[in-house]
């Protein structure tokens, strides 16, 4: 028992690519997958705090760094699948609490170990950090798929995933943060120029529209 296999664990977080079995031009593990989440996520607290809302950066940023190390006992189930019903969602949700929950239990020393499963636990809740860490997994999921759209990549998967973080982001539309990635971000992402360029536009813009209505 010790820490040591924790930090080894860490590496191969490095090991489990994102959307396996499927062609991709550039390849995204799960330990990158969780830098990039927390980037966006500091970005995204920050257009909140500027707003005047109240956040708690140590959660926020916990929330973020460890959101996914459960996949390193189930690796990497894609989008369309696990959120296939909610049923299967909350299945999985089950098993890597669980497998997780052993993982520490094993390997953490005991005046860690409740600390440590707090921390690992479904980080996207109804507070404020836990709303962001919501949109800013899906702001990453969705340049993961637009990559590989500017890329003429010809699986299908990737305009399926595009459009369901998307669909998912605008659930969060109250938010300033959101409002800041639609009005900026997600404008500059479709003034790029590249052969798929007017299919997704026209899909992102639909997407949109359904949700005002």
């Amino acid at each position: 028992m010790g820490v040591h296999q924790y930090f080894k664990s860490l590496s191969d977080l490095e090991q489990i690519i994102r959307c396996p079995g499927k062609f991709k031009y550039q390849g995204h593990s799960v330990a990158s997958h969780s830098f990039k989440v927390t980037k966006i996520a500091q970005f995204l607290g920050t257009v909140e705090e500027q707003s005047g809302q109240k956040v708690d950066w140590r959660v926020l940023y916990e929330k973020a760094l460890n959101h996914d190390y459960a996949e390193l006992f189930t690796g990497d189930i894609k989008t369309p699948v696990k959120y296939a019903s909610k049923e299967l969602k909350q299945l999985f949700s089950e098993v890597e609490e669980e497998m997780t929950r052993k993982f520490v239990e094993k390997e953490l020393p005991a005046e860690f170990q409740a600390i440590y499963l707090e921390r690992f636990k479904e980080g996207k809740d109804e507070t404020l950090e836990g709303r962001i860490l919501s949109v800013a997994d899906k702001i990453d999921l969705l340049y993961e798929a637009f990559g590989e759209i500017q890329k003429d990549n010809p699986e299908p998967l990737f305009i399926e995933i595009y459009e369901e973080a998307l669909r998912t982001i605008l659930l969060f539309q109250d938010m300033k943060c959101v409002k800041y990635f639609l009005e900026h971000i997600l404008t500059d992402m479709l003034g790029e120029r590249f052969t798929e360029h007017d299919e997704l536009t026209g899909i992102a813009m639909q997407i949109i529209e359904e949700h005002r209505g």
